[in-house]
């Protein structure tokens, strides 16, 4: 199978990450996305940021409705801070029959010479990139790279860190979330 790994921290998931993972199922040549949720990005700050398992319980109930996609804890149990390029490898050695595509927005393109072992990544990965309004610019060495994909998807301008600030202003934020992950996020009281 050919699947694509959307990466994020999910704190929380909301209709903008849903609506890029239901486009790149249903519109690219991926069998299955797989969400996976991160314990900490090394280039984040970790102050705001859910527990694992409460951010892989909203990210399950949100793909209830979504055969294609599915959640992945497997960050989880490596070694933190974590860096994409060693997920990975603990994939391709636990799913050797699968083939494994990033899934990455256009401003997260413009900072990949940053990543660790970006150049492995680029040699043994696709990355399917979708358009984000952000700053600065994509580097040249990037721009038409063959295992680069420009993905028509929509722009979504939604931001985990927008949602958690409207919660704890006491604004209605219910329109940007999933109705059982808004739900779950009430229940808890989280963000306030």
């Amino acid at each position: 199978m050919k699947i694509g790994l959307y990466f994020g921290t999910f704190n929380p998931i909301h209709i903008g990450h849903l609506t890029i993972a239901n486009h790149m199922a249903e519109y690219s040549d991926l069998d299955e996305i797989w969400m996976v949720v991160t314990p900490h990005n090394p280039l984040k700050k970790k102050s705001s940021l859910l527990d694992n398992h409460h951010r892989i319980a909203m990210v399950d109930i949100a793909l209830e409705d979504y055969p294609k996609i599915k959640s992945s804890r497997i960050e989880f149990d490596l070694e933190q801070p974590n860096y994409t390029v060693n997920t990975l490898a603990v994939l391709e050695e636990k799913y050797p029959e699968d083939d494994f595509c990033l899934i990455m927005g256009e401003d997260n393109l413009k900072s990949l010479h940053k990543w660790k072992n970006y150049e492995v990544i680029l040699d043994r990965y696709h990355l399917y990139v979708y358009p984000r309004i952000s700053e600065g610019k994509i580097e040249t060495r990037f721009d038409g790279h063959a295992k680069i994909f420009k993905v028509a998807a929509p722009i979504m301008e939604l931001s985990s860190t927008f949602i958690r600030k409207g919660i704890k202003e006491g604004k209605n934020i219910r329109p940007m979330l999933p109705q059982n992950v808004w739900e779950y996020l009430d229940e808890m009281n989280f963000y306030k």
